[in-house]
């Protein structure tokens, strides 16, 4: 990557919380003021803490998508927030890396794999990207005509390789788990995503791969149509570790008085949403959930769930929510089967900071999963802290971002279907 040149972006700044109103290094962030940055800038001297704006409107989020996407400038835009169907992508330097995700061992997905990876590296010289165990695949590995095309592939390992700065865009293949999937990867700034429905559901893929090549090269050239998924900051601390790790030979606890300033939380970015629920006991759940610092309710029942607006029509509309547009700044928190008549479901704004923890008398702990994965045991004194985070997911469009949303509604959901009501025709 060449980080000697100078690139424009029409875009807001960041602020980082220890430079006191300072510009934050990134991938060719820019001040209104048109003055430009370098990107071979060092960021060392910022952290990836950014200043938070207590609002309706929540942090505004990061609009540079990976190493050359941002979004394009809309100068009718108020408050930063743009009409959802005005959100154009655009390029700083024209794309030539990709990362291809496909669903693991389904055969069914494997000729438009194939023949995607064929199109990309011999028809748009891109390079490829793929996870290593996708090319572990009997059908893959043991395909001699492909052979020559995957020795030309980038491959990584999950959890082990970073990849974050080298991609400038994500294809995916396979149904809505592959975007979730494709949104843990990247723990900061997330490339553009094309999510192709090759599965069941397809409510977060609305791309048709009959006509993959067009809107390849489409996404290619710029100015498509994107819609901003935001994503959850969550932090797990753990209080028991700390402790556990001063514990000498006789099993005597060696506390020295910095026990928390040697606690490293586990940190996450979730695009779905985060469930608390009761795990194997057979006990009620019994949580605290706290609201920039005050308690505002104890959840009693089988857990609760916190999503984003995207994650409102998974897990949480069939708890009983309402679903919320991508584009609406807002965090909702559905509790799961509560032991209450008048818990209901509540919005919040995107702003905020959520903390959960085991109430003291809890009769058991509980368990945490972020978007399905990394499932742990929370036990008393661990906490969960969740925001909105900086950094959302771009996601191409098919149309815009309102059309395509009430298009998966009705065919992903059946949304408000029903048999139309006769016409009444006089009586004369």
């Amino acid at each position: 990557m060449d980080c000697g040149e100078e690139v424009r972006v029409e875009t807001a700044p960041y602020c980082c919380s220890n430079c006191d109103g300072g510009e934050v290094t990134g991938h060719s962030l820019v001040l209104q003021n048109r003055k430009t940055r370098s990107l071979s800038t060092s960021s060392a001297g910022c952290s990836s803490e950014y200043r938070r704006t207590q609002s309706l409107h929540g942090p505004s989020p990061v609009t540079t998508f990976g190493p050359k996407a941002c979004m394009l400038q809309n100068p009718h835009a108020v408050m930063h927030i743009q009409d959802p169907a005005s959100q154009r992508l655009t390029w700083n330097k024209p794309p030539r890396s990709v990362l291809v995700i496909k669903k693991i061992r389904d055969a069914s997905l494997l000729e438009p794999f194939k023949e995607l990876c064929i199109f990309l590296t011999e028809v748009k010289n891109m390079v490829v990207y793929v996870e290593q165990k996708v090319l572990e695949d009997p059908a893959i590995s043991g395909d001699e005509n492909f052979g020559a095309i995957t020795k030309k592939f980038c491959t990584f390992r999950e959890d082990l390789d970073d990849i974050s700065n080298r991609v400038d865009f994500i294809i995916c293949l396979g149904g809505d788990g592959t975007l979730l999937y494709a949104s843990s990867l990247f723990q900061e700034s997330v490339p553009p995503v094309m999510a192709f429905h090759l599965g069941s559901l397809g409510f977060l893929t609305p791309l048709k791969f009959d006509t993959y090549q067009s809107q390849v090269t489409q996404m290619i050239e710029g100015n498509t149509a994107i819609v901003l998924r935001s994503r959850l900051k969550v932090r797990v601390f753990k209080e028991n570790w700390d402790k556990k790790a001063r514990v000498d030979e006789n099993g005597i606890i060696l506390t020295n008085g910095d026990m928390d300033s040697c606690r490293k939380p586990l940190q996450y970015q979730v695009l779905n949403e985060v469930v608390v629920d009761r795990g194997p006991s057979s006990y009620l759940s019994n949580v605290d959930l706290f609201l920039d610092g005050h308690l505002i309710t104890t959840v009693q029942g089988d857990g609760v769930i916190v999503s984003t607006p995207t994650g409102s029509t998974a897990y949480a509309v069939a708890a009983g929510a309402s679903m919320i547009h991508p584009n609406v700044p807002a965090i909702m928190i559905t509790p799961i089967c509560p032991h209450s008549l008048s818990f209901r479901p509540i919005v919040v704004p995107a702003g905020v900071e959520l903390k959960i923890m085991l109430s003291r008398d809890a009769r058991n702990t509980a368990w945490v999963s972020f978007d399905g994965r990394k499932r742990q045991e929370i036990c008393h004194g661990d906490s969960i802290t969740i925001t909105t985070s900086c950094f959302p997911v771009p996601s191409i469009c098919f149309r815009d971002p309102v059309n395509d949303w009430f298009e998966s509604l009705a065919q992903c959901l059946h949304w408000n279907v029903r048999k139309k009501q006769n016409y009444l025709e006089e009586d004369f």
